[in-house]
């Protein structure tokens, strides 16, 4: 027997890309028409992104918890799990991202949406943006036609990449980034073993929501006392 650690991921897989994306298909016909529940979630959470104040950031919190269990269930648990053994752990890790923002949501301190209009809000913008309308379109792209599209609040991709747009707004907590993080490296590894030009696309957005959140957090970094006081007398 082959020491474990001579396997790569393509030894791993037991799938192909048809398979893989075919998988899409088959979800996208059975929730029918869950895509317009999906879609209204959107143009809502767009909507608290611009509002950005009272209730805003709890509504957000809502609608994404319920994204994230949907999506644990009905593709992990249901569909995904039929071709990767794997896919039980990973709805596991959607139904506790579905308990941390719940928890952000009913936290006695509301979740405060930062502005989006500047350099970080407006990365954090493009992200939710991205996962709502620009991610859906790589089936086009890759020839493989809207009955395989990754629709946000459907799939997990998209779901996880405008998740990372309204974490870098919320300025959430680190413990709520790395269920996120983790799936854009997995998604990420996967699709790169399949060879799809949209592999690129989940890593890169997670690593642009990280760096953002670093710079984020610097910047909220109170300035030493001594700092402070030749600020202040210069």
């Amino acid at each position: 027997m082959s020491e474990w650690w001579t396997y790569t991921l393509s030894d791993l897989l037991m799938f192909s890309k048809p398979t893989y994306f075919r998988l899409f298909a088959l979800l996208n016909e059975a929730v029918w028409p869950a895509h317009l529940v999906a879609l209204l979630a959107g143009l809502a959470l767009v909507a608290a992104i611009v509002r950005g104040a009272g209730k805003a950031g709890r509504l957000a919190a809502a609608l994404l918890a319920v994204c994230w269990i949907w999506v644990a269930w009905t593709y992990h648990a249901q569909r995904y799990a039929g071709i990767n053994l794997a896919a039980p752990y990973f709805a596991m890790g959607f139904a506790l991202q579905t308990v941390l923002l719940c928890w952000l949501g009913t936290h006695r301190r509301a979740p405060a949406i930062a502005s989006w209009r500047g350099p970080l809000g407006g990365l954090a913008f493009a992200l939710v943006l991205a996962g709502l309308l620009l991610y859906p379109l790589f089936a086009v792209f890759d020839n493989r036609g809207w009955q395989q599209a990754e629709v946000f609040g459907i799939a997990p991709d998209p779901t996880v990449i405008a998740t990372l747009g309204m974490l870098l707004l919320w300025r959430a907590p680190w413990f709520l980034w790395i269920v996120p993080l983790l799936w854009c490296a997995v998604s990420g590894a996967t699709l790169m073993e399949l060879r799809s030009p949209q592999a690129w696309a989940l890593p890169a957005a997670g690593l642009l929501a990280l760096a953002a959140m670093l710079v984020a957090r610097l910047r909220m970094r109170p300035l030493p006392r001594q700092h402070q006081h030749t600020s202040s007398t210069g």
